[in-house]
């Protein structure tokens, strides 16, 4: 059980690293570019991300909420969430590698802009939120925390769901196929029934 814990914690780092990584590497990469047709600040940006992010840094390294499992259970849940934690990163930059130059910190088309809908875009519409939510579930469910499960949940989410729909809202402005691309793939969870 405990080689279970300790492969689930190498994960965990070694996977926030990668993506904090990817972020750090889209700012120097694209964040200076000035072409944007149509541009849109936002409240939820990189900035308040990681903000939410060192809460729930905190919450999990002083062990507030933390759940006292029997050893299977807890290895199963610490299994699970190694995964979400390891599939969250790959989907993340998966998600920058495909989308490219057109990242940027706020909301901006520029004026080279297409729409990307293939590769990992093809089973959720906003990877790189998406891979955020399943890693900070990941990490709740290794740590076996409670407050971190409710923080994502009820703060998290809807934060991403309130960019994302910003984002959508000047997307199907300048492309009138969002809305169909929208009907068939989900937001942040891949759509089981099309």
């Amino acid at each position: 059980m405990k080689a279970i814990y300790i492969a689930a914690r190498i994960i965990c780092m070694a996977s926030t690293i990668a993506v904090i990584a990817a972020v750090v590497w889209d700012f120097v990469r694209f964040n200076a570019r000035q072409d944007s047709v149509v541009e849109k600040r936002s409240i939820v940006a990189t900035v308040t991300m990681f903000l939410f992010f060192f809460v729930f840094y905190i919450v999990i390294v002083m062990r507030v909420g933390v759940v006292l499992l029997p050893g299977y259970v807890y290895a199963v849940l610490c299994t699970i969430g190694a995964s979400l934690l390891a599939l969250g990163a790959v989907v993340n930059i998966l998600g920058r590698i495909h989308l490219g130059k057109r990242w940027s910190d706020h909301i901006k088309i520029y004026s080279d802009h297409s729409l990307v809908t293939g590769g990992i875009y093809s089973i959720v519409r906003h990877p790189l939120y998406a891979s955020l939510i399943w890693m900070f579930y990941g990490a709740s469910f290794v740590y076996a925390n409670w407050i971190g499960f409710l923080l994502n949940t009820f703060i998290f989410i809807p934060m991403m769901y309130y960019r994302a729909r910003q984002e959508e809202a000047l997307l199907v402005d300048r492309f009138p196929e969002y809305e169909d691309y929208q009907s068939r793939v989900g937001m942040f969870f891949p759509k089981i029934f099309r």
